[in-house]
Parts: structure tokens; sequence; C-alpha cells
């Protein structure tokens, strides 16, 4: 099992990005979760194979209409699964 944490920047939130985020990981049959931070960027984490995974941070590098991504950060790792399901923190 894979885990990818990415942190997203830009004009990512009153956008419906983080609904954005949780329809693909839905699709992508991902676990994890989605949540703005205080700062205005958007954090994610997301658990399953690697090939959906790359999948979601391609989208998360494009958004939704009117979202306006300047910046992402990743970090992967190999894990045991944590989350089940895929949720929007608030």
């Amino acid at each position: 099992m894979n885990r990818l944490w990415a942190r997203i920047y830009g004009t990512v939130q009153g956008v419906g990005f983080r609904w954005h985020v949780l329809h693909r990981a839905r699709t992508l049959e991902l676990n994890g979760w989605v949540r703005n931070r205080a700062d205005g960027s958007v954090e994610v984490i997301a658990e399953g194979p690697r090939p959906a995974l790359a999948s979601l941070l391609k989208a998360l590098r494009q958004g939704p209409a009117g979202a306006r991504v300047t910046r992402v950060e990743e970090s992967w790792a190999e894990v045991a699964p944590e989350h089940e399901g895929f949720e929007i923190y608030r």
C-alpha cells in the first residue's frame, strides 16, 4: 500500500477544490482525507495503489474550474493502511 501526502497552493479554497478531490479519490477507490489549511492551502492524505495515487496527483495539479494551482508539494511512502473511505476534514 502506498500513501501520498500533498499540499496544494494557489487559489484552492472557495472554489470547490475539496469536493473535486473527494470525488476523484472515491472514483479511484482511494482512502484518506482532504482539508483546508489556515494558510489558504489544501492538504491531502491518500492511500491506495501507486497508479491510482498518481492519477489523483494529476487531478490535484489541475484542480477544478475556478482553481489556480501554483504549487504542489508531495511526499510518498509505503505504509500499512490507516484510513477507511475518503472524506473531507473540516
